[in-house]
């Protein structure tokens, strides 16, 4: 029940946009107009002297949002609902969820007009590094040069997000790091800005831009160096969210009520309530394709396990026991890590054991117990795709060490959304699970265009003849429409 009456509040509190807005940060006295910028709306850190600035980007065009910190949100709620804004946004950073449904509740008491976002300041910028670093009985290990590159995503984070707050939208920001001598003098350049707003596109999320304080400068005198920049950024801006096509995805996207809540087309799922502990194995599943959903503990059901075929467990209550026990019944597997309790299928003998992993067979699946933390993320990432059935691997990329793909499933079409943070132009052979007679590719680089396709074993194969920064599959089965159209 006290679930129930805590997610009635965030629907009722929080007013959720569909995703992929992306809004800037503004903090220069100055600003540009919103047409020419591209860019609707704009969040303005709170400050006691911010009146004259929110003022000014009204009258130049934007609906403008306020950031204030979670913990003094009631406090400066008074001074901001007297503002002309279209409605605060919260930084939750650092803040436990009970913590952030009792601020969302007095803010919604005190102040029941007042629009309220909620934003995870946790992100970080989205970046491929050459090398992997991961932690091994807690010393630090470093890849060869020569391993598959390191990519900084936000996609682990934006999940975690969706099952702790299912209710709200889906919005958060990053800092920009300090980088070289080239990006203290000049700031981020256009690439480092369209990576951003693509990554925040693919993985269906919106996106407070931080735009460096330079830029914004220039933008504001009309210095022709910041405008071409900009120039270069407004195409992913287009694709993101103004152009028609991605209006029709996210049309088909939010018109289906399960899409909002568990968006990605997956058939892995991450039982946990600590973001710590399953961080970096979401982080790689998300670097090696694995398309995976997060599910909390503390509220799991078995219908969320409803078409998975692994779960990876971080963490359990009273009741997750048997839910896992009847998943595997039905020919689930699940891989709990270091996890300790009283379950039900120790009763059983072990199947097979090897240092410090344990496998039972439980019905038709089985259950596997592993007694540390991941020390390996990229290989217990490798080993959760290893476990997938052959014939249910949702999606396959080769030639593409530097993207990740995201895969999403609405009732009229199957979208994937990809993202290269190269931004050198790769050409990617993608396998995706499905009979598909009509797949479209787009990008922010060139208008639609209809694919060639090789259908095998229950897959459709084709290539994407060159992914720069951004790009979005659409697959329909148009056979399979005729049929039904001809049979009614």
């Amino acid at each position: 029940m006290r679930n129930r009456i805590l997610q009635l509040i965030l629907c009722v509190l929080l007013i959720a946009p569909a995703w992929g807005r992306v809004l800037a940060r503004w903090t220069h006295g100055q600003v540009s107009s919103a047409q020419k910028l591209g860019i609707q709306d704009v969040a303005i850190p709170w400050r006691n002297d911010a009146a004259p600035l929110i003022g000014l980007a009204r009258e130049r065009g934007y609906q403008v949002y306020v950031i204030v910190p979670l913990n003094d949100a009631l406090k400066t709620a008074a001074s901001v609902s007297r503002q002309p804004v279209a409605g605060v946004i919260l930084d939750k950073e650092h803040t436990k969820p009970e913590d952030v449904a009792a601020a969302l509740k007095s803010m919604g008491e005190a102040y029941p007009k007042l629009t309220v976002l909620l934003m995870d300041s946790n992100g970080k910028e989205p970046q491929m590094r050459g090398q992997t670093v991961t932690t091994r009985d807690g010393v630090l290990q470093v890849s060869s040069p020569t391993a598959q590159p390191w990519l900084d995503s936000n996609l682990a984070m934006v999940r975690f997000d969706e099952a702790i707050n299912s209710e709200q939208s889906r919005l958060y920001t990053f800092e920009w790091e300090a980088g070289d001598s080239v990006r203290a003098a000049n700031g981020p350049s256009a690439e480092d800005y369209a990576l951003a707003i693509a990554e925040a596109n693919a993985i269906h999320a919106d996106l407070v831009v931080p735009l460096d304080e330079k830029l914004q400068k220039g933008l504001a005198a009309n210095e022709p160096g910041a405008w071409e920049l900009w120039a270069r950024v407004k195409p992913l801006l287009t694709f993101a969210s103004g152009g028609s096509a991605g209006a029709r995805t996210r049309a088909l996207l939010n018109s289906d009520n399960s899409s909002k809540l568990n968006p990605s087309w997956s058939n892995v799922g991450i039982i946990t309530d600590d973001f710590e502990s399953a961080y970096e194995p979401m982080n790689l599943m998300g670097r090696h394709n694995i398309p995976f959903r997060v599910l909390r503990s503390t509220s799991l059901e078995a219908r969320e396990l409803e078409g998975l075929d692994v779960v990876a467990v971080f963490t359990v209550d009273q009741r997750a026991p048997a839910i896992l026990a009847d998943f595997a019944q039905r020919g689930g597997t699940a891989v709990l890590v270091n996890l300790n309790g009283n379950f039900p299928w120790r009763s059983s003998p072990r199947v097979q054991s090897a240092e410090h992993a344990s496998l039972y067979a439980v019905g038709k699946g089985r259950i596997i117990e592993l007694e540390e933390p991941v020390g390996d993320p990229e290989t217990f990432a490798q080993d959760i795709r290893r476990l997938i059935p052959k014939e249910n691997v949702l999606i396959s990329l080769w030639n593409a060490l530097t993207t990740i793909a995201v895969p999403y499933h609405t009732p009229a079409e199957n979208v994937v959304e990809m993202v290269n943070y190269s931004a050198e132009p790769l050409k990617i052979q993608m396998r995706l699970k499905g009979r598909y007679s009509s797949i479209i590719y787009e990008s922010p680089e060139q208008s639609p265009r209809a694919l060639a396709s090789t259908q095998r074993d229950g897959f459709t194969e084709f290539v994407i003849p060159a992914l720069r920064i951004a790009g979005r599959v659409r697959l329909r089965d148009e056979r399979e429409k005729k049929q039904n159209s001809t049979s009614h």
